[in-house]
């Protein structure tokens, strides 16, 4: 991720957090750094990915008495990780989860000003794969030799084309943990009712509700016929909390109907899957221009 610019040479590091979705595979072969957020259950904090694994989140967040609650990295953090990958003159580009539903942007800008290293912050406007797919646009290009002004147009685009929708088994997280009220069109009194909510930058939309599972199965489907006749699909991610049998079935659903589009099926983060609860899952995809 090198450029040249006369007789110096700098190159871009790219740093996120925690909440996105990358395989190990996409971080070893850019170099992606990740700043992570906190999960607090019963009382102990864990560092997330490094004192909590998504495998063995999902156990504790059952057997918990309290709701885990998440929070965001501390400008110190960002801070380190910042003073350090600019030590050799490098260029920072630190990539974030939507500020519609975290601080930590706003914690990645405190440090960035901070900092005495060359720090551009983006808010991604998104969260988990979709917030991958502007990650690895940046190291990608950034690798090809790309600069910031170009990547940062190039975010902006993919931002733009991205769709994320988050089918939701039930309400009692997002209830317990204060996001209903940032939801528009959700009565948090109706905890038994299955819900499908759109990320979109200006917050989480209901886009359908009802009682039972084939409000969900309605969804995918709906969605499997609708992504079928996009002939500009880039790729798909399909996150899931808890219940891997019914994101799987999901990805061999839409692989069947768009078998050259990369579609990668993984568990979804223990900062997401505190708030979705068990059971939930999302269809995450960004288009090309046409």
């Amino acid at each position: 991720m090198s450029i040249a610019k006369g007789s110096e040479t700098m190159t871009i590091k790219i740093v996120t957090d925690s909440s996105v979705e990358l395989t190990p595979a996409e971080i070893k072969q850019y170099d992606i750094r990740i700043v992570p957020l906190n999960i607090i259950i019963d009382g102990q904090n864990y560092v997330d990915g490094r004192d909590i694994t998504k495998a063995g989140f999902m156990g504790k967040m059952a057997a918990a008495k309290a709701l885990p609650t998440t929070s965001q990295p501390a400008i110190g953090d960002f801070l380190t990780v910042y003073d350090e990958l600019g030590q050799a003159g490098n260029q920072i580009l630190s990539i974030h989860m939507t500020e519609n539903l975290s601080g930590t942007v706003n914690a990645a800008r405190q440090a960035g000003v901070i900092s005495t290293s060359d720090v551009t912050v983006v808010d991604s406007g998104s969260i988990d794969r979709g917030l991958a797919f502007q990650v690895l646009a940046a190291a990608k290009m950034a690798q090809d030799g790309a600069e910031i002004p170009a990547i940062l147009k190039q975010l902006a685009a993919i931002r733009d084309r991205t769709k994320v929708y988050l089918a939701v088994s039930t309400l009692a997280n997002l209830v317990k943990g204060g996001r209903v009220g940032r939801v528009t069109g959700l009565v948090s009194s109706f905890l038994n009712i299955k819900v499908v909510l759109e990320l979109t930058l200006d917050g989480l939309h209901v886009v359908a509700k009802g009682r039972g599972q084939k409000t969900l199965t309605k969804f995918v489907d709906e969605q499997v016929t609708a992504l079928s006749q996009l002939p500009n699909v880039a790729s798909i991610g399909i996150p899931y909390a808890g219940d891997e049998a019914v994101a799987q079935q999901v990805g061999r659903d839409l692989r069947a109907v768009l078998p050259e589009v990369p579609i990668v099926v993984t568990p979804t983060s223990p900062i997401v899957a505190t708030h979705t609860g068990p059971g939930a899952f999302a269809i995450i995809y960004y288009t090309e221009p046409e």
